[in-house]
């Protein structure tokens, strides 16, 4: 390919990084404040559910269909609805209006990220990705100061709904230059295209929305109700699957050790990580009483954490085998969470940013190994489609963490205010988080109500902890190899058309 085009694409494809890396921050600065106009703190968790539900569960069936129709037409197609998305959330007069049209943002954001990181694994080779890995990863960087200083700009000084409308600009300009340069591969006319299997996602995506509805409703027979038919669901997923020509969730993928692990991984990291990042402006601005942006920095250091990790560990990922790379990451992850659970303390503000940070550092040298290392080992036929049930994983895990901690959020509230001796059904939550009821005198941020919030989101920090155990003991649990084995044994199995064999110890 053409040197120009190699740079049209990139800068394309840094646009939709530092997109979707914005959206991850702005949002999250600006929910305490959307909250407080709209109301509905019983829903607060539901605006980041609902975006992580629908794109969580179209991810594998954008990777499948790029793999079928190509990159580029369904790149076009995934910006296309997350911008639609972008300007009905920033028209949106309620919470409810905002829940759906993040529904739909989220039906184009599980293709515009996953199809990102795609192109880039087509475009460049292992020692190509792993040289220019900074170069993502400061897009990211950039993102992780300029998102949450301008979320908390516009929020403070404009209106939250710019907060939206923002992605208007780059999106639009991202797919004009993936749409211009990217050239799919001729792809043989006489082979017969698989059919999609939309029976596949369609109970994919039941099966999650049942789940989701029966952890945040635990404890009553409507949770009880949807936790079964959840299971339900997912015993006859696998049974579609298992005899679906081309499935949409590859089960086969994951008799391979190393992506199951990977998989694993990225539930339980995914859970961890952006669980709790949910919740951490609503701690600081509600709390510990600061403005919107300043809540919004508190995420700044697990981003750029992430960063720099994220360059260091890809360059070592040159000498070093992933998993041992990824388990230092993890155990650093670990710690952070396990920081994150004493922030109440006399040291709560720096002891906060010092964990987030720690955090980012963990998932900056697991994530990219992980990702790198599945990248080199599926045959590149189903490239897209690995890649995308990996960046599935994650997303699932985040999804079900924001669900489990926004019910045990409220039951802990609920409980923290009756032992305090108030009637929560009395009690206005929404002025909890209400920005401008920041006076010494405010009822809204009594020294009670803001103590019972903080036991209740430090509950939440300690469902974070857990699975980054967890997360630990299944990345302990990886096959051990060198990613430059993994490339190689995947061309050898190319060229003698036979399928790529398990990674093999150092």
């Amino acid at each position: 390919m053409p040197r120009q085009r190699v740079i049209v694409i990139t800068l394309g494809v840094m646009l939709s990084l530092f997109m979707a890396s914005m959206e991850s921050t702005v949002v999250a600065t600006a929910m305490p404040t959307i909250v407080s106009q709209l109301g509905g703190l019983s829903t607060y968790s539901w605006v980041f559910s609902v975006y992580m539900l629908t794109s969580t569960t179209t991810v594998p069936l954008y990777g499948k269909l790029s793999d079928i129709y190509g990159r580029r037409p369904i790149y076009a197609i995934a910006m296309t609805l997350f911008l639609i998305g972008s300007a009905l959330c920033g028209m949106s007069q309620s919470m409810g209006q905002l829940i759906a049209a993040r529904a739909v943002q989220g039906l184009g954001a599980g293709g515009v990220l996953p199809l990102a990181f795609i192109i880039i694994g087509d475009l460049f080779t292992f020692e190509q990705r792993a040289r220019i890995q900074g170069v993502f990863s400061g897009v990211w960087g950039v993102s992780s100061v300029i998102g949450p200083l301008l979320g908390g700009f516009l929020v403070d000084q404009v209106s939250w709904h710019w907060v939206f409308y923002v992605n208007i600009i780059p999106g639009l300009l991202a797919l004009a230059l993936v749409w211009r340069a990217w050239h799919d591969r001729p792809r043989p006319t006489s082979t017969a295209r698989p059919k999609i299997d939309y029976l596949g996602a369609v109970l994919l995506t039941a099966s999650v929305i049942a789940l989701l509805i029966g952890l945040g409703s635990l404890g009553t027979s409507v949770g009880w109700v949807a936790l079964a038919a959840a299971a339900l669901l997912f015993i006859v997923l696998a049974y579609v699957e298992q005899r679906a020509a081309d499935p949409v969730l590859p089960l086969t993928l994951f008799r391979q050790r190393l992506f199951a692990v990977a998989c694993l991984h990225g539930l339980l990291a995914g859970w961890g990580m952006f669980g709790s990042a949910s919740y951490v402006p609503l701690y600081v601005q509600a709390v510990l009483g600061t403005s919107a942006t300043v809540a919004g920095a508190a995420i700044m250091p697990m981003m750029l954490a992430w960063v720099l990790a994220s360059i260091v560990g890809s360059r070592l990922l040159l000498r070093v085998g992933y998993r041992t790379l990824s388990v230092i990451g993890m155990v650093l992850f670990t710690i952070g969470a396990l920081a994150l659970t004493q922030s109440g303390g006399a040291f709560g503000a720096p002891l906060l940013l010092g964990s987030m940070a720690l955090m980012g550092v963990g998932m900056g040298l697991s994530i990219p190994s992980f990702l790198i290392a599945v990248q080199s080992t599926v045959p590149r036929e189903t490239l897209g489609t690995a890649t995308s049930t990996l960046q599935f994983s994650r997303s699932i895990g985040g999804t079900l963490g924001v669900s489990v901690m926004g019910a045990l959020l409220s039951a802990r509230l609920a409980s923290g205010l009756l032992a305090a001796g108030l009637d929560p059904s009395s009690v206005s939550l929404n002025d909890l988080i209400d920005p401008i009821a920041q006076t010494a005198d405010a009822p809204a941020f009594d020294g009670i109500l803001r103590t019972v919030l903080a036991s209740a989101i430090q509950g939440v920090f300690w469902l974070a902890f857990g699975a980054a155990v967890l997360a630990l003991i299944a990345t302990i649990l990886a096959p051990a190899g060198q990613i430059s084995q993994l490339a190689k044994q995947r061309s050898q199995a190319e060229t003698e058309h036979v399928p790529p064999p398990l990674p093999i110890g150092d």
